[in-house]
């Protein structure tokens, strides 16, 4: 069981310069992966964010977990070039609409701020158990199976 940090707390505020630090540090490494490079953009060496910092891993865990509908989004609009910032509707064939016009030239930047949109979405008790579902299994996520 976990609680969401919430805006200006110090918490909140650690989480937040530890992902930006990772997501700094992965510049020019291809996905997203929340990790401190010991060398930016080299995967040789890493450390911190996720493999060191529970709280960070637990609130990531939890964004990933969460249902389609909704869910933050990073779109490639110019390849390698230019990224924005999607919604997705939850509902397969539908695509997602963006959520303002900003735009973004670093694919972690993105990320980052993907992060900070959520952080602030999520409830401060969104980490409870009660929250949690067998995702793929549930049939009311209009998916075909039967």
């Amino acid at each position: 069981m976990i609680s969401i940090p919430r805006k200006g707390t110090p918490e909140y505020d650690r989480l937040v310069r530890e992902h930006e630090a990772c997501m700094k540090s992965m510049k020019g490494v291809a996905g997203c992966s929340v990790l401190m490079c010991k060398t930016p953009g080299d995967t040789t060496e890493i450390s911190g964010g996720i493999h060191e910092d529970l709280l960070l891993n637990r609130v990531l865990l939890r964004m990933r977990t969460l249902p389609a509908k909704n869910k933050l989004v990073v779109i490639c609009t110019k390849l390698e070039k230019e990224w924005r910032i999607g919604r997705l509707s939850g509902i397969r064939g539908v695509p997602p609409v963006f959520v303002d016009d900003r735009t973004f030239d670093d694919e972690q930047m993105v990320q980052h701020a993907i992060f900070l949109m959520r952080l602030d979405e999520m409830a401060e008790t969104d980490g409870m158990p009660e929250h949690f579902h067998e995702g793929w299994k549930r049939r009311n996520d209009n998916w075909t199976a039967t």
